[in-house]
């Protein structure tokens, strides 16, 4: 059994990221070029418009962020042993039944709402076969 999460980081805060990022990235100009990508805005039909909120889908920074965002994720579910694959911000989570799955769907979408702050996409989240 699979429990597929996915698209974490449409509404997280930037505020919210710099403080994250900071703790674990060391690098100052890196952090000043994350900042600066996160309230750049975006261009929609030839006109700009603020991005007050998370980093536009399928962004330049999106694989980023995700990857500095979602390393105590990583960290979680190696400290519980699960099998796991992570790509940006999509994630699979192997166990063997689907009890066991139900179970840590609903314990890792905790830990990434309440520990790491961030919303998780409930229509992308689902338990499926391999």
């Amino acid at each position: 059994m699979c429990a597929r999460h996915g698209n974490y980081l449409g509404g997280e805060s930037p505020l919210w990221g710099y403080t994250s990022t900071n703790q674990s990235i060391k690098d100052g100009d890196v952090i000043s070029l994350i900042r600066k990508y996160l309230v750049s805005g975006v261009m929609v039909s030839g006109k700009y418009e603020d991005t007050p909120v998370g980093t536009p889908q399928g962004g330049n920074l999106s694989p980023l962020l995700s990857n500095i965002m979602l390393n105590e994720l990583d960290k979680e579910l190696e400290a519980r042993g699960l099998r796991f694959v992570r790509y940006a911000d999509d994630s699979l989570i192997f166990v063997k039944s689907e009890k066991a799955a139900n179970r840590v769907l609903t314990s890792i979408t905790k830990f990434i709402e309440k520990k790491l702050g961030l919303k998780v996409n409930v229509e992308k989240s689902r338990i499926t076969r391999p």
